[in-house]
């Protein structure tokens, strides 16, 4: 078995890596703020454009990394991200945060994706606790009061995907090309629970831990698959599921996020719930999609039987916290064991040693998939931070519970 100390040390280190790469490789100095992305081999693509969802990450990375940290060098960049999302991103007539603009920050896509509106208050509240700045703690109420104005379903409950740069309904609500159509979906109201969990751990305000235990709700008795202890992918309005596909990745995200969501609340009959159905989506994660390399495979389609073998980055690391989070509360060390393999899968394929940076997918033969991009519109480095961060907290708050045990 590996020691606490030494795997801590194993993650820090990996944590430093990781923010050096994005500190050293994505500051765009010509156009300002971050590049829209970096390819394969570690070159800016000057002319990309530049994501609302890779910006609010970058916010909320260097922010949780000075949090962390306490390293100066992540509260300038920090702060020069935040800089760029409210000059750039933040649409003064209408409010809110626009989805994209081009690399010399003119608006590209001025839709108000719910998904983006989110991750602004998970990085604004993570910047205010950086910084203790108000303004930023105010854009961060300010997006939850519009996501409640115009997102919030009164009648079914959830959230709406998409509304328009004003606000207005729109046909196509899609988060990306690959997403079904749906008015509803998992991805969007995962993505509302994370940061309103963010927010209220700054901001301790009735209403959002009143929606907050509501989303817990919606994901227990509307999103979860009791049986299979799967999420439903999409849905329309009255919550009819509309897809049969299974996210490996996302299960054992929610898992860990839905039990945040209800330890913030503090509502012990909600938590207790939580903590039973989201040890059985672990338990389904491991049974059936963990491959005999010890990563976690991506999707599976129910429909025709296709499993999604590939194995990306942000599934390893989510996978991470997931584990972490299962044996916390269940106290079963089977979960600390196939943590130690994935987080051995992750160093072995996943982190490039050579160009810096995690390699985006790696295939059946363990190989990273060419010319996938280090930094882009959805390779962001939250996931691996967020990862590192909560595993070395995790094992540290656990190391000291064993240790007090032993001596009682």
């Amino acid at each position: 078995m590996v020691k606490n100390n030494q795997l801590t040390s194993e993650l820090h280190r990996e944590l430093k890596n990781v923010l050096e790469f994005w500190s050293t490789h994505t500051v765009d100095e010509e156009f300002g703020g971050f590049a829209g992305e970096v390819d394969a081999s570690g070159k800016m693509v000057s002319a990309a454009e530049k994501g609302l969802v890779l910006n609010a990450r970058i916010l909320w990375s260097f922010s949780v990394a000075y949090n962390f940290l306490k390293d100066e060098k992540y509260l300038k960049l920090a702060h020069r991200a935040y800089q760029f999302l409210i000059n750039y991103f933040w649409d003064k007539e209408n409010g809110g945060l626009v989805w994209a603009v081009d690399h010399l920050g003119n608006v590209s896509n001025d839709r108000k994706q719910i998904y983006g509106q989110g991750f602004g208050i998970y990085a604004f509240s993570e910047y205010f606790k950086a910084t203790g700045k108000q303004e930023s703690l105010d854009y961060a109420v300010k997006l939850f009061e519009l996501i409640e104005q115009f997102s919030y379903d009164p009648e079914h409950g959830g959230y709406l995907e998409a509304l328009s740069a004003n606000w207005q309904h729109m046909d196509d609500m899609r988060l990306s090309a690959k997403d079904a159509n749906s008015p509803k979906s998992m991805n969007t109201h995962l993505h509302i629970l994370e940061p309103y969990s963010n927010l209220y751990r700054v901001w301790k305000n009735d209403k959002l831990r009143e929606r907050m235990k509501s989303l817990v709700r919606v994901f227990l008795d509307k999103i979860l698959n009791n049986e299979t202890g799967h999420f439903h992918l999409f849905f329309d309005v009255d919550w009819t599921v509309q897809s049969n596909m299974v996210s490996y990745g996302h299960d054992i995200e929610g898992a860990w996020l839905i039990n945040e969501a209800a330890e913030l609340v503090e509502d012990s009959v909600l938590l207790k719930e939580a903590r039973k159905k989201t040890l059985k989506m672990v338990q389904s994660v491991l049974r059936e999609g963990v491959a005999d390399d010890n990563s976690v495979w991506y999707e599976y389609d129910l429909d025709t039987g296709e499993l999604h073998s590939d194995r990306h980055w942000w599934v390893q690391s989510e996978a991470l916290v997931g584990l972490l989070d299962a044996y916390g509360h269940s106290g079963d060390e089977k979960y600390f064991e196939v943590f130690l393999k994935i987080w051995g899968y992750i160093k072995t394929h996943v982190i490039d040693y050579e160009q810096g940076g995690w390699f985006g997918i790696i295939e059946d033969s363990g190989n990273p998939r060419p010319n996938e991009v280090k930094a882009g519109f959805w390779k962001c480095p939250y996931h691996n931070t967020r990862a590192l961060i909560e595993s070395i907290e995790r094992i540290e708050k656990r190391s000291v519970i064993d240790s007090v045990l032993s001596q009682l």
